[in-house]
């Protein structure tokens, strides 16, 4: 295979796609929680991105949502009671009386026990699961939650800087619809949680493009492919130190294209890792914003319903600046390249310029090694079945409901008073608009499941789908 030189060409804003209606979750709390000194983990860096959204004037092409957090029995669709017990108890100041869970899950250097563990998980795994309802009902085409994308976290255990995989909850929840569901993940490490949850089915296929040999994970190689019904449905694509943005392109969009045509998902699940970029303080990758932003660009060109999350990303003013921008694809508003005055404007000195650009690091990825590696991942997917058949029992459709609130011109505007009151400043933490997607048809009504329904049981012939006939009343918020 023969590459081009290596610049990519600017990212085309005027295309049909950029006419999806888009909702995005942000809950203020976020930024509050920190996994401790010197810890490279900073959910600081999602208010920081969401303040550049906000004075780039995005939230005028999507609505706004604070997802209420998940609840333990939300979370315990993936995860064990004994698990999410413990997160929801243990705290530092009491962490000496879990010293034996301490081991069990996981739970230590790398993810350490802060203060306000738990309602930090619940707001990842909240706006992950919201995202996936209002996508599941039709209320939007796109929905971004930056502050989910934890794809390491396992069934028992947390791992890499993850205790909830919010990632596998919403898969859950878009399976309530959905028959085939991609995920695919761009974060530089294997999106293990991930592939691990839905390694056995072919209702889910992970695609995953990280850093392979002595990094973490440490899993993630080529032949690892899936098993059971899921053979096949498991995608690995290892990579080497220093790959750009032509080389990344090259094996991205023909992967993602072989799985589409193949596969033929009805809903993608995008995880944006930000330390695949040039510069990130644990990553070794080169791509530039732009680089990162293009495969966002391309999965979004395929029109299907699409979840984007987060994920890692260590250097916080590139995540945030790559997050915005991407926020900004999304929308179909292209933003930059200054960086508008906010609330972290010091962070982006001293060119304070939007672009993440690529070092001269070398690239290890030779033409041949990448080309080998494609040629053997397009064989596997050559050999799955052609969009494998889900036998789905009719969804019903929602009971008749007042549209929400939010969704109405009028409530745009008054929300901070008029609109010309909006569009002047950046809209305060009190006045994102809770969402209203939790009633009927919504991720928190059980009349959707039959008593004893096990999400993660997904090698049964029907999806698990709304019935008509249960009378069980909604749980409570």
């Amino acid at each position: 295979m023969a590459y081009p030189a290596r610049v990519l060409e600017p990212i085309n804003l005027d295309n049909p796609s950029n006419k999806q209606r888009v909702a995005y979750f942000y809950d203020s709390d976020v930024g509050n929680y920190a996994y401790g000194a010197g810890h490279p983990m900073k959910p600081h860096r999602i208010r920081m991105a969401h303040s550049l959204v906000m004075n780039y004037g995005l939230y005028k092409k999507m609505e706004i949502y604070r997802a209420k957090p998940a609840t333990k029995q939300e979370m315990c669709q993936f995860h064990t009671d004994e698990y999410i017990d413990f997160l929801s108890r243990v705290t530092p100041d009491n962490i000496e009386l879990f010293a034996k869970e301490q081991v069990k899950f996981n739970v230590g250097d790398d993810c350490p026990v802060f203060d306000g563990l738990y309602e930090f998980c619940s707001i990842s795994g909240g706006g992950s699961m919201e995202g996936a309802a209002r996508l599941n009902r039709g209320k939007c085409d796109i929905a971004i939650n930056w502050a989910g994308g934890l794809h390491h976290a396992k069934k028992n255990e947390a791992s890499g800087f993850c205790y909830v995989n919010d990632i596998v909850l919403g898969i859950l929840e878009l399976l309530r619809y959905h028959p085939r569901v991609v995920y695919i993940d761009i974060d530089i490490h294997h999106g293990d949680g991930v592939e691990e949850a839905f390694y056995t089915t072919d209702r889910v296929m992970t695609c995953s493009f990280h850093k392979y040999g002595e990094f973490f994970p440490g899993t993630g190689e080529l032949r690892d492919i899936g098993i059971g019904k899921g053979k096949n449905y498991a995608v690995n694509f290892p990579l080497r130190d220093g790959i750009d943005d032509v080389t990344f392109k090259s094996v991205f969009q023909p992967t993602v294209t072989a799985i589409m045509e193949w596969y033929r998902p009805t809903a993608v699940v995008l995880q944006c890792g930000g330390d695949s970029m040039s510069g990130d303080l644990l990553g070794c990758f080169n791509l530039s914003m732009q680089g990162h932003a293009n495969c966002v660009n391309f999965v979004k060109s395929f029109g299907l319903p699409t979840l984007v999350l987060g994920g890692g990303g260590y250097t916080m003013r590139n995540v945030a600046r790559a997050w915005t921008y991407e926020t900004g694809l999304l929308v179909g508003q292209a933003v930059g390249p200054e960086i508008p005055y906010n609330d972290y404007y010091e962070y982006y000195g001293p060119d304070y310029q939007l672009e993440v650009r690529p070092s001269n690091m070398q690239n290890a990825n030779s033409d041949e090694y990448l080309d080998r590696i494609l040629q053997s991942v397009l064989e596997n997917l050559s050999r799955t079945k052609f969009a494998p058949s889900v036998q789905m029992t009719d969804v019903p459709r929602d009971a008749p409901e007042e549209e929400p609130e939010e969704d109405t011109e009028e409530a745009k505007d008054t929300r901070g008073g008029n609109q010309n009151a909006w569009d002047e400043h950046v809209q305060r933490d009190d006045e994102l608009s809770d969402s209203e997607d939790e009633g009927e048809g919504g991720r928190r009504d059980i009349r959707n499941y039959k008593d004893g329904d096990d999400m993660m049981d997904l090698d049964d012939d029907e999806t698990p789908a709304p019935k008509k006939d249960d009378a069980t009343p909604a749980v409570e918020a």
